[in-house]
Parts: structure tokens; sequence; C-alpha cells
């Protein structure tokens, strides 16, 4: 096999630091065109999307639990319509059945960080899947309300695995063109399981023991996503570093991560997949991934950097406001003259399609406007729309328009900035041998900064009341735009390995 410059079949990573443009579509393939001695990388379109579609089915899952346990409280308190002897629960009961998911979730961020880098992404994927399913088994069978928060328990630690492992699993095999866009559809796949989980829930919700349905619905879509995960192949990257790592017979992993490359980009690939196997193979050892990493170590150097990145965007997703803001959205709509604001779950349905339109305009930009654009652009506006609702329950509330545009501008920039831009940011920045850990801390702190937030919004809430509540979102928001401006690079064309040898 030729090698070098000279065959134009051929992708190399050799040459870091040059960012490449996306070209068209040749034969049902896409090329990346790189000026220079960088080359093609060449995918079936069918081949790439299949590795996104079921790692997905764990944003999905998760959104759908969101929305559908928003409905479940109301049917499981009915004395009529529960069908259980154990309907009469507390405020305590209830908040145990709404957050047990996100507790159980950041129990799975914990055992993420410890087992990712040693089970690799696909079996995390696969345990996830499982967890999915037994929890929302047992929750939709719970005799008991005991039983019951031992399934949304379970659940949540399958969300804080498949929240770790699918973005890492979807960034590592991805074509680099199109990493940006896979990565943020995921979001959209989040906020789709929102919707639907609110709709399926808002039917369901005056039938006799509704619950159970809202939740039992989770368990086929988690027997898909542990079979399609089953079929699908390991990363190539992961392989390659328990190669460079020693954790296996290099040629045997070598000939893995080469059969992975080839069904991760279909025929199109043709026969470049071991020379690019190889170029990856020394660009983790030029930049050091040979040597296993340290807990001492991630708070060094460019570990520490790509934590920094990683956590402070995340953070920063969740204390600007963003579980609060909804809070608030029907009584902003209501005071308005928007009658059907007086259905909670009317009004969550109306903002959950207005977040998924919003998340689909930034996965069709994202690859081309990059990261950086989207981030500053929107989250300045965040800042303004949090001014105006402080503003709007300070001394401005014969104002209810400006209220409503303020959270429309508020939800709809969320979701072109921190809601996609977020997750895509931190499964890229970490370097390979620190992705495992690094994202099981991104992914800890943000559970655990959404945990915080939602405990002390209604402490907040009285003793500051809502304006200056919203004045301090803004705030932060405005840290958070100078967290961007100075800290976060743009990656937008780089590969995983330029990424790490370039920007960290």
């Amino acid at each position: 096999m030729a090698s070098g410059s000279s065959d134009p079949e051929q992708f190399t990573l050799s040459s870091l630091g040059k960012v490449g443009r996306s070209s068209g579509e040749i034969d049902g393939a896409q090329e990346l065109l790189i000026h220079g001695d960088r080359l093609f990388e060449k995918y079936s379109l069918l081949s790439a999307i299949l590795p996104f579609l079921f790692p997905a089915l764990g944003g999905l899952l998760y959104g759908y639990d969101i929305g559908s346990t928003s409905c479940a409280t109301i049917s499981i308190e009915s004395a009529t319509l529960s069908g259980i002897t154990w309907y009469d629960l507390s405020s305590v009961d209830i908040g145990l059945i709404t957050s047990g998911s996100l507790y159980g979730a950041l129990i799975g961020s914990v055992l993420a960080f410890n087992v990712a880098d040693f089970i690799g992404r696909r079996r995390e994927l696969i345990v996830a899947a499982f967890l999915y399913f037994v929890g929302a088994l047992v929750t939709a069978l719970a005799p008991y309300f005991v039983v019951m928060v031992i399934g949304r328990f379970v659940y949540g630690i399958g969300i804080g695995l498949a929240m770790h492992a699918a973005p890492m699993y979807i960034a590592e095999t991805a074509p680099t063109q199109i990493r940006g866009q896979l990565i943020s559809l995921k979001e959209f796949f989040i906020v789709l399981g929102m919707v639907v989980g609110y709709a399926g829930g808002s039917l369901l919700v005056d039938t006799v023991s509704g619950w159970r349905y809202m939740y039992g619905v989770s368990t086929p879509l988690a027997v898909i996503m542990g079979i399609g995960i089953w079929w699908l192949p390991e990363s190539p990257r992961w392989l390659l570093l328990c190669a460079i790592q020693g954790k296996g017979n290099i040629q045997d992993l070598k000939e893995s991560a080469i059969c992975c490359l080839c069904r991760l980009r279909g025929e199109a690939i043709g026969d470049s997949a071991p020379e690019q196997v190889d170029e990856i193979l020394d660009e983790l050892s030029y930049i050091g991934d040979d040597k296993e990493v340290r807990i001492a170590e991630m708070f060094q150097g460019k570990c520490l950097k790509a934590l920094t990145i990683g956590t402070g965007l995340v953070l920063f997703q969740q204390i600007t406001g963003q579980p609060s803001v909804l809070y608030y959205a029907a009584s902003i709509l209501q005071s308005a003259g928007f009658s059907a604001a007086s259905d909670a779950t009317r009004v969550s349905i109306l903002l959950g399609l207005l977040k998924l339109i919003m998340t689909g305009v930034a996965v069709t930009v994202v690859d081309r406007v990059g990261r950086r654009p989207l981030l500053l652009g929107g989250v300045s506006v965040m800042a303004i729309s949090l001014f105006l609702l402080g503003s709007y329950y300070t001394f401005l509330d014969n104002a209810p328009v400006m209220a409503v545009v303020a959270l429309l501008l508020y939800v709809g920039c969320y979701q072109m900035s921190f809601g996609p831009i977020g997750w895509l940011m931190i499964s890229e920045i970490f370097p390979l041998r620190l992705r495992g850990r690094g994202l099981g801390i991104a992914v800890l702190v943000n559970f655990g900064a959404n945990a915080l937030v939602t405990f002390a919004f209604s402490p907040l809430k009285a003793l500051l009341g809502a304006g200056i509540l919203f004045f301090i979102f803004g705030g932060i928001a405005i840290l958070s735009l100078v967290f961007i401006y100075f800290i976060v690079p743009e990656t937008k064309g780089l590969s995983l390995e330029e990424i790490e040898a370039k920007l960290l």
C-alpha cells in the first residue's frame, strides 16, 4: 500500500494544526478537503449515522424520563386514577420520585469515572441500556413506594452511564467534518425525548394506572438501544489506547481497530484503514497517550486545562438558571393572556417544541459556524433575557409581553449554545487517555450542579425574590461569557488528536 501524500485517497493526521473544509458528497461518500499535505477522510453516510443513532437513544430515554415524570407524579397522586392504595404521598415522597433518577445519575457518573477506560465505551453503553430496562420495568411494576424509588434510582444510574459514554463513543467514531453535528444531535434527541414524554404523559394522565404505562414505554426502547449497541463495533481509538498502553496484544488490537474503522466508515474508506490506524497510533504516541493517566496528573498541565474547559462549561450550563427559568414559564405566559398556559403540560410541550427547533438550528450550523460563535452569541442573548426577566419581576410587572419575549429568547438561545455545545465540547476537549475519567468528572459536575440549582431555587426565591434571583443568574451569564471568550477554544474542523496537540 502506498504511503505519504502522493495518494489522494488516504487520510493523514500527521500535519497538526491545519484545519479542514468540508467538500461536497462524491459517489455516496463525504470527503474532508484539506489544503497542503493533509488529505481526505472518506465515509459512507449510512455507516456514519448508525453508530450515532443507538447511543443517542440513551439521550432520548433520558429526555423521556424528564418529560414523563412531570405527568406521572400527577397520575400517581390521584385517588381514582393511580390504581394503588399508597397514592397519598408526602412532598418528600414526590421529591424522591422526581429526583430519584437524578441522584442515580450522580452515582452512575462516579461509577463511570472508575470503570469507563477499563470496560470501553461500547460495553458501558450496553450496561446503561440494561439498567434503563431494569429501572423502567421495576418502576412500572412497583407494588410499593420503596420499590418504585429503587427503580427510579436504577434508571438514573443508567442515565449517568449513558450520558457519559454516548458523547465519548460518538466523538471517537464520527468523521471529523460532521462530529459536531452528530454530538449536537444527541442533545436534539434529549429534547425530543422530553417532548415525547410530555405529550405521551398528557395522553395517559387520565388513564387508570397511567403512570405505569408512562414508565413502561421506556423498556422496549432500552431493548432496541441494547441490541443496536451490541451490533456496533468498539471505538477504534479506545482499542488503540489499550494497544499503546500495553493492555493486550498490540497486533491483535490494531487488527480489531482496522476492522472497526472499516465498519464505521463503510466501503467509502477503501483500503486506507490500516494506514489511518497507524497514523492515529503514531499521533497517540507522539502526544504522550501511551502512558496511563494518574489521578494527580489530571490536575496538571494539559489535563488540567481540558478539565477547566469541560467542567467550566457544564457548570455554567446549569448555574445560569436553566431549570429555574422554566419553572416560571406557565405564570409568565398566563400573565400575558395565553389561556393554554393554565395547563402546565401544554406549556411544557410548547416550550419543548421551541427547544427542539432551536437545537435543530444549532445542529445544522455548528460545523460551519463553529462552537465559539454559537456559545458567545447564544449566552449573550441569555444574559440580556435574564436581566429583562429580573426587571419584569422587580419594577416592570405591567409589561408581560416583554417577559414572554425574554422567556422565549432565553430558552431558544440556550438550545443554540449551552444545551448542545456544552455536551459537544466535553466530548472533544479531553485527551484520549483522560477522556473516560475527564468526562466522568464533567458529567458528575453537570448532574451535581443541576441538583444543587433545583434544590436551592425555592429557598433562594423565598429569601431574595424572583427579580433579584434572575439578576443574579444574569450576572453569572456575564461571567460565563468572560470564561468562554478567554478560556474556551474553537475545535471546529480539527481531529481529536489535533485538538489535543494544538489546543491543550
